[in-house]
């Protein structure tokens, strides 16, 4: 790497996330987080563990609220759990990675699907498959050729798909509700082609929100993340996908991707330019204005293993 990352998790959990030959990130790395697309690579010396260790607890998955999820998800949510810019780069960075592969038709999976997968339309796609909690929500997911109802944290099983099936895996905003990680990335690459790409993307909508509204929402959710997500911060959850992909398999390659793109804000005028042209004061700040709502609404991260 690279970089290098500790976290602090739920109680019982050791240093697993690192090699312990290694010192903890300094903090001024977040930086990369605003300026780079890729924050860091990973490879098995960067953790403290193997592939085939299992590093977790059952208290660093336990969760605030363990009911069946099929009864917290009964109800359909059209809704978007991330905003307009974050959605865009989501799409966009796909396009990026769907042009990358080169292939005639790509096959899909989507992992945690619902109503909307954020598949850029100018691609052409073979099987695009939704595993997700609501038949509502999936039925109305127009980018599907087929779906199933599965509650992945019950049956982390994909039996249903043959090896080498997918060119892609995507998964949004979604990996911190599992439960059962090790098992599904064992599957994911199991059924993901050769130079297929595993992509795990999501953000930190748990921060505190402008609405009553959406932090009540936003609050129910947390109660179905698990602990060791709740108690990190960016850098840690990021560290926390990554070491999933270590753990589980032989993955190629691990990486970490910051994809909302970042607007420089523009220069203030001079007072002089101000009081000769009072316009320009009014265009700067709505242009300022513009920025600052781009680059301070949801980031979007990326955790992505090649097969």
């Amino acid at each position: 790497m690279k970089l290098v990352v500790g976290i602090i998790a739920a109680a019982g959990t050791v240093s697993a996330f690192t090699s312990r030959s290694k010192t903890t990130i300094n903090r001024n790395h977040k930086n990369a987080l605003y300026y780079s697309k890729t924050i860091c690579t990973f490879d098995e010396s960067d953790f403290a563990g193997k592939t085939g260790d299992w590093p977790y607890t059952d208290a660093d998955l336990n969760r605030l609220d363990n009911s069946v999820d099929s009864i917290f998800y009964d109800a359909p949510r059209f809704v978007t759990h991330i905003d307009d810019a974050a959605i865009a780069a989501l799409t966009a960075f796909y396009k990026d990675e769907f042009t990358a592969l080169d292939k005639d038709k790509l096959d899909i999976l989507d992992l945690c699907s619902s109503w909307i997968s954020h598949l850029p339309e100018d691609v052409s796609y073979g099987n695009v498959v939704g595993v997700g909690m609501n038949a509502k929500e999936l039925e109305a997911n127009k980018q599907l050729t087929n779906h199933f109802v599965q509650d992945l944290n019950t049956n982390p099983d994909l039996s249903q798909f043959e090896d080498n099936s997918f060119d892609v895996i995507c998964n949004v905003v979604s990996v911190d509700y599992l439960t059962k990680p090790l098992e599904i990335f064992q599957e994911m690459h199991r059924i993901l082609r050769p130079g297929g790409v595993s992509l795990m993307t999501f953000s930190n909508r748990s921060s505190l929100q402008t609405t009553l509204k959406l932090h009540i929402q936003i609050q129910l959710f947390a109660t179905k993340a698990v602990a060791m997500w709740l108690q990190a911060d960016d850098i840690g959850r990021i560290t926390i996908v990554a070491s999933y992909y270590n753990y589980s398999a032989d993955w190629e390659s691990i990486e970490a991707l910051d994809i909302k793109e970042k607007q420089p804000v523009p220069e203030r005028p001079s007072t002089a330019e101000i009081m000769k042209n009072p316009s320009l004061g009014l265009a700067w700040m709505t242009a300022a204005g513009a920025v600052q709502k781009n680059n301070g609404g949801d980031p979007m991260f990326v955790v992505k293993g090649v097969k």
